[in-house]
C-alpha cells in the first residue's frame, strides 16, 4: 500500500511535471497548473489515512505471522504446557484472518478506484490538450479580429471626419442655395412685373393702332361713299379711262374689300390687311401669371364657327379603335390615329372624307395627334413610350423621341415650333429640341399626366389627381395649381389664349380664365358622360363653342357665352366617343370612337 501511495505520488509529480513543462508565459496556464496541483494534493490527503491504516495493518499482520510461526514451531514442545491457552490463540488467529481479508478487499477496491481516476485524469489531460490547441487557434483568430477591428475603427473615424466635413459643406451650400433661391424668386417676380408692364404698354399701343386703323378705314369708306362716279361701260377697257378714274377704282376696291369674307379664299390684299391686325406675333400677359410667349396665329381665320346639324359621311377609318383626331390649322386636312399603330390623312372634299395617305412607324397605338401651325408636319404620342415626328411628304417618321418610361399621353408643339412638349403616364413632362432630337428638360410632376398645352415659356398640364398645374419651363417650377372635382382627361386652349378648357371624369367641362387663374364656368348636360380616361374636349375655332363626345355615342356642343347646351348630335356612333375635331374654317366637325368609326358633321 505504501508502494501504491508512492506510485500515486510519483504519478502526480510526473503529471505535475508534464503540466509544468507545458507552462507558458500566460497567466491562464499557470492558473490551470495551480489548480491541478491543488487537486493532486487534495486527493493525496484523502488517501493518506488509508495508506497509514494499510501500513499499520501490514505491520500487525507481520507481527501476527511471526507470533503464529513461533507458536507453531514450539507447539510440539510446549503442547502440554500450552494446552490450556490453545483455543484462545486459534480464535485470535481467525479474527486476524477476517480483518486481513477485509482490508485486502478494501485495498483492491481502492486500487480499482485509483485506476478509474487515473483514466479520468488521462481523458481530462487529452481534452486539456485539445482545448489548448483550440484556444491557440481562437487566440490567433482573436488577434486577427482585433487588428481588423482596429482597422475598421480607424476607417470609421476617417469616414466620420469626412462626413462631418461634407455635412458642414452641405449646410453652407444649402444656405447659399436658399439665398440664391430667394434671390431668383425676387428676380423672377421682378422680371414678371416688368413683362406685365411691357405687355400692358404693348397691348395699349396695339389697341391704339387698331383703333386708328379702323378709324382710318371708316373715314376712307365715308369718303368713298360720298363720291359720285359715272362709269362708261364702253370705255372701261380703254387705258385712258382707267387712268382718268383712279379714285373711283380705289373706292370700288375698298368697298369690295370690306364686304368680302375673311376666310382662307380671300384675295391676297385682304389677307395682308387681316394679318396686320390679327396675325402679328403678340407678347402678352394672358396665361397664368402673364404667359409671356410668341403666339403663332394660323393663316386661316374663322369669323364665326357654324354649329353642325347632321352627319355628312360615316366610315370605318381604321382597323381598330381611334384614339385621336385633328384638323390642320389652315386647311381641311384631317389626321386620325388609332390603336392599329398608324396615322391616316384625309381630305375633306364635297362633304366626304377622302384618304390621302398613311403615316407609319409607331410600334404601338397612337394616343394624340398635333399639326404644326404651317400644316406640313405632324407630331404624335404613342403607347410605345415615345413621340414621333413626320413630314407630310414622307410616310416614315423623321424623328422618334424616346425617354419616357411609360406611354406618352400627349405631344404638343411649342409656339416656336422648334421645341416639343410631351406628357406621360410616368409622371413627367419633357421638353424636346427637334433640331437635336434630344430632351432638354424634364419636369417631375406628382401625378399621371393626361394632357398638356403650352406656350413659349409656360406649360399647362392636367392630371389624374384632379389638378391643373401651370409650369414655368424656364425654371421647371410649378407656379399655380387649379383644383377640379374630377381627374382631368384633356386640356385645350382657346384661339385667343385667354381661356383653358378641361374635361374631367365627373362628367363636366370647365373653362378656366387664364388671366385670373380660376374656373369661369362649368358645363354639364343631361346624358353626357365621359367615356374614358382620355376623352378629348375642344374649343371651336372662333372660341364661341365647346364640343365633346359622350359615352352614349352622341356629340354635345355648348355655347360659351350663354353656358347652355347648343345641340346634341344624334347617335351615329355605336360606342364611346374618344375625341372630336373642329376644322379651322368652322365648317366641319369630326368625331371618332372606340369602334374605329369616324363621322363628318356639318350644318349643310
Amino acid at each position: 500500500m505504501a508502494a501504491l501511495g508512492v506510485d500515486c505520488s510519483e504519478a502526480s509529480e510526473v503529471e505535475g511535471n508534464n503540466f509544468s513543462c507545458q507552462k507558458t508565459a500566460d497567466s491562464w496556464k499557470r492558473d490551470i497548473i495551480r489548480q491541478l496541483k491543488h487537486r493532486d494534493k487534495s486527493q493525496k490527503s484523502m488517501f493518506q489515512d488509508v495508506i497509514r491504516s494499510y501500513i499499520s495493518l501490514l505491520e500487525r499482520t507481520n507481527q501476527q505471522a511471526l507470533i503464529t510461526k513461533g507458536i507453531l514451531g514450539s507447539g510440539s514442545r510446549h503442547l502440554a504446557s500450552s494446552s490450556d491457552s490453545l483455543p484462545s490463540l486459534i480464535s485470535k488467529n481467525d479474527d486476524l484472518k477476517k480483518i486481513t481479508g477485509e482490508l485486502a478487499y478494501q485495498v483492491v477496491e481502492l486500487q480499482q478506484e485509483i485506476r478509474i481516476k487515473d483514466s479520468v485524469l488521462e481523458g481530462q489531460a487529452v481534452r486539456m490538450c485539445e482545448v489548448q490547441r483550440s484556444l491557440q487557434g481562437v487566440q490567433s483568430d482573436y488577434g486577427g479580429l482585433a487588428a481588423r477591428v482596429a482597422e475598421v475603427t480607424e476607417g470609421n473615424r476617417q469616414l466620420k471626419r469626412e462626413y462631418d466635413a461634407l455635412l458642414e459643406r452641405h449646410h453652407d451650400m444649402d444656405q447659399t442655395f436658399r439665398v440664391e433661391k430667394v434671390r431668383g424668386q425676387e428676380l423672377l417676380e421682378d422680371l414678371i412685373k416688368r413683362k406685365q408692364h411691357a405687355a400692358v404698354r404693348m397691348n395699349s399701343r396695339n389697341e391704339r393702332r387698331v383703333r386708328a386703323r379702323e378709324a382710318s378705314l371708316q373715314k376712307e369708306l365715308e369718303t368713298a361713299g360720298k363720291l359720285n362716279v359715272t362709269i362708261n361701260v364702253e370705255s372701261v377697257s380703254a387705258p385712258a379711262s382707267r387712268e382718268a378714274s383712279p379714285s373711283s377704282e380705289l373706292a370700288e376696291k375698298r368697298i369690295t374689300r370690306m364686304f368680302r369674307s375673311a376666310s382662307v379664299t380671300a384675295p391676297p390684299r385682304i389677307l395682308d390687311s387681316i394679318k396686320e391686325l390679327f396675325e402679328k406675333k403678340r407678347r402678352g400677359n394672358s396665361v397664368c401669371l402673364s404667359l409671356q410667349e410668341d403666339l403663332y396665329a394660323p393663316v386661316g381665320i374663322c369669323v364665326a364657327a357654324r354649329v353642325p346639324a347632321r352627319a355628312l359621311h360615316v366610315l370605318d377609318a381604321h382597323e381598330l379603335g381611334i384614339n385621336a383626331v385633328r384638323f390642320s390649322y389652315s386647311s381641311n386636312l384631317l389626321a386620325t390615329g388609332g390603336t392599329d399603330r398608324s396615322i391616316k390623312l384625309w381630305d375633306v372634299k364635297g362633304g366626304m372624307l377622302h384618304n390621302r395617305g398613311t403615316l407609319d412607324g409607331s410600334n404601338e397605338g397612337i394616343t394624340s395627334i398635333e399639326f404644326d401651325p404651317t400644316g406640313t408636319r405632324v407630331l404624335a404620342g404613342s403607347y410605345d413610350k415615345s413621340a414621333l415626328f413626320w413630314r407630310l411628304d414622307d410616310s416614315v417618321p423623321k424623328l422618334t423621341l424616346t425617354g419616357h418610361s411609360r406611354k406618352v399621353t400627349a405631344a404638343k408643339f411649342k409656339c416656336s415650333m422648334r421645341h416639343v412638349v410631351t406628357g406621360s403616364a410616368d409622371r413627367t413632362v419633357k421638353i424636346w429640341d427637334l433640331h437635336r432630337a434630344a430632351c432638354i428638360q424634364t419636369i417631375e410632376v406628382l401625378s399621371y399626366c393626361s394632357d398638356v398645352v403650352c406656350s413659349e415659356f409656360f406649360i399647362v398640364s392636367g392630371h389624374y389627381d384632379r389638378k391643373i398645374r401651370f409650369w414655368d419651363s424656364r425654371a421647371a417650377s410649378c407656379t399655380q395649381e387649379v383644383p377640379l372635382p374630377g381627374k382631368v382627361t384633356s386640356l385645350d386652349i382657346s384661339p385667343d389664349h385667354r381661356q383653358l378648357l378641361s374635361c374631367s371624369r365627373d362628367e363636366t367641362l370647365h373653362v378656366v380664365d387664364l388671366r385670373m387663374n380660376s374656373c369661369r364656368i362649368c358645363f354639364r348636360a343631361e346624358g353626357f358622360k365621359c367615356g374614358c380616361d382620355n376623352t378629348k374636349a375642344i374649343f371651336s375655332p372662333d372660341g364661341s363653342y365647346l364640343a365633346a363626345g359622350s359615352a352614349d355615342g352622341a356629340v354635345y356642343i355648348w355655347n360659351i357665352n350663354t353656358g347652355n347646351l347648343e345641340t346634341r348630335l344624334p347617335e351615329m356612333h355605336s360606342s364611346s366617343i374618344n375625341a372630336v375635331a373642329w376644322s379651322g374654317s368652322g365648317e366641319y366637325v369630326v368625331s371618332v370612337d372606340k369602334s374605329r368609326r369616324a363621322v363628318l358633321w356639318s350644318d349643310i
